[in-house]
């Protein structure tokens, strides 16, 4: 049965389940790749992020005791993505993974929310993300919260242009 969501700061003892989250949430894309090397080095990327020194947050969507998603918050461009170019120096959304099983009962909204909850605590004035059209759905909840398309802090990766989106808070 599904109950109320909460969401709150991963534990050290729940590293395993956050991997086996952020694993099962993005192989759906494994598809789209048309080079399998790119996705190998993306899905192991995907797998070491929880160990990332440079992560600020790993926050984690409850049910009870389940972890349904997920998502990492980072300080900076040159943090998240080793990208000091894009300029960004305020709070950003990586990595955000909702189990399929739990999709469509707002656990993203409420890992976003929890996001600009951070983002606010830090006084920041924006709050970034970014994303490819390959996850079109995701793209349709940012823009439904409110996040705008931010260009000039896009990049290329591989063939995949990796779109930008903020929120003024």
């Amino acid at each position: 049965m599904f109950q109320s969501i909460f969401v709150d700061e991963m534990k050290e003892d729940e590293k395993e389940t956050v991997r086996s989250v952020l694993i099962e949430s993005y192989k759906q894309y494994e598809h789209e790749y048309t080079n399998p090397l790119v996705w190998k080095e993306y899905l192991k990327n995907i797998y070491h992020s929880v160990d990332n020194p440079l992560v600020d947050k790993i926050l984690v969507a409850k049910n009870g005791e389940d972890i349904l998603g997920t998502l990492q918050l980072f300080q900076s461009s040159e943090n998240a993505y080793g990208r000091p170019e894009l300029q960004i120096f305020s709070p950003i959304i990586r990595l955000l993974a909702v189990l399929p099983q739990a999709r469509g009962r707002g656990v993203a909204q409420e890992l976003i929310k929890a996001g600009i909850g951070y983002a606010k605590a830090q006084g920041a004035v924006n709050l970034y993300l970014h994303s490819s059209d390959k996850m079109y759905k995701a793209i349709q909840l940012y823009e439904w919260l409110g996040f705008k398309r931010e260009k000039t802090k896009e990049f290329q990766n591989h063939d995949i242009l990796v779109k930008c989106f903020r929120l003024d808070l």
